[in-house]
Formats: C-alpha cells, structure tokens, sequence
C-alpha cells in the first residue's frame, strides 16, 4: 500500500514540474511573412529630350500656288519638353523643337525650299498607365528660300506662323519613351524679291520620335 502512495506522489510531482520545465526549453523563433516591395506606379511628371524623323508635305500660299510650288520632303531633328500629371491622370506639358529639313518643290523655273523650322507648344494629354494620347498646338516658324532659276536671285524669309495636332506616346520603360505625331502648320506669307510677290506655306508633318525621360 505504501508502494502505491509512493508511486502516486512521484507521478503527481512529475506532472507539476513538466510545465516548468517546457518552459525553461528553447523556443522556436515565429516565422515573419516575406515583405512584399509594391512597384512604383508610372508617373510622366518629369523634364525630358529626344530625337524624331519623318516627313512633311505642304502647299504653296499667294505666289507659291500662283507658280504651283507644293514643297514636300524629309525631316528630322531633336526635342526638348516637361510634362507634369496630375491625380486625375491629366498631363500637361511643354515642348520646343527644331528640324532640318528638305522640304522644296520646283516648278516652272522657280524653287521653294524650307531647309529648317521649329515650333514650341503646349500640349494636354490623358495617362492610361504608360500609354499618353495628347493634343498640342502652339508657335511654328520655318526659314523659307524662293530661288528664280531662270535669273538666278534669291530671297528667303523666316516666317512665323502657328501650328496644332496631336500624337500618342508610350513609356518602354521609367525612363524610355516612343511617340508619333501629325502637326498642321500654317507659317503665313511673306513678300519675296525673287518672285516679285507674297508667298507661304502650309504644310502637315508626320514624324516618330524617341525620349529620355528624366
């Protein structure tokens, strides 16, 4: 009987000490979730410049159409710009270029050439994500020569006009964007020694151009 009190007690003691002793072993350290790093969302906000090429094809005004001159031909040259988003996605923006050009037409013994032009514009544009469709318009001028090539003189004028259009541009990369663009310009008239008469020039322009976006 007394071995069994005996027993029963041990047990007992064995049973209280055993938390205790959980207690004082090595706990394992609980595992924390993986931080998730959320990818920065794309913003156009930012100054920006870049390179385009394209082509252009106008319309003689006043003594241009009378000779019939419709000049047309290669472009390319380079950008400089700002755009700014706001919450609502809207994006406005600022933007100046300057081309060279090859743009002339000859007809009855006479030659129109704009060998270079600019415009500075605003622009207004709506981000979905990385993709920017925008409306532009602003300041266009253009050095225009008229030659007479039957007497051989030359006059040329820089005329100042304006300019309006529109494009999509879309974002490769935070930094790398592409675009394409059609402008309407109208560069007004001048008068013209050569020709003895007032002349200017509409024309559209197509280009494609590439950005770095700071």
């Amino acid at each position: 009987m007394n071995t069994i009190i005996r027993s029963g007690m041990a047990a007992a003691a064995l049973l209280v000490a055993a938390p205790a002793f959980a207690a004082d072993l090595p706990q394992p350290y609980p595992t924390k979730a993986p931080v998730v790093v959320a990818e920065p969302a794309f913003t156009w906000t930012g100054f920006y410049l870049g390179a385009n090429a394209g082509y252009a094809w106008g319309s003689g005004e006043g003594g241009a159409s009378t000779y019939g001159l419709d000049p047309d031909g290669f472009l390319g040259g380079g950008q400089i710009g700002v755009n700014y988003q706001l919450g609502n996605n809207v994006v406005l923006g600022a933007e100046a270029d300057f081309q060279g050009s090859d743009i002339k037409d000859n007809a009855f013994g006479y030659e129109s050439k704009m060998d270079y032009f600019g415009t500075v514009r605003a622009r207004l544009g709506y981000a979905f994500d990385n993709v920017l469709p925008y409306v532009t318009g602003g300041l266009a001028w253009g050095h225009n020569e008229v030659k007479n090539e039957i007497t051989g003189l030359t006059s040329d004028n820089t005329a100042v006009g304006w300019t309006v259009g529109g494009g999509v541009e879309y974002a490769l990369t935070n930094n790398w964007t592409v675009k394409a663009e059609y402008l309407y310009m109208d560069l007004g008239e001048d008068y013209y020694d050569s020709i003895g008469v007032k002349s200017g020039l509409t024309a559209s322009v197509v280009r494609a151009g590439v950005n770095y976006k700071f």
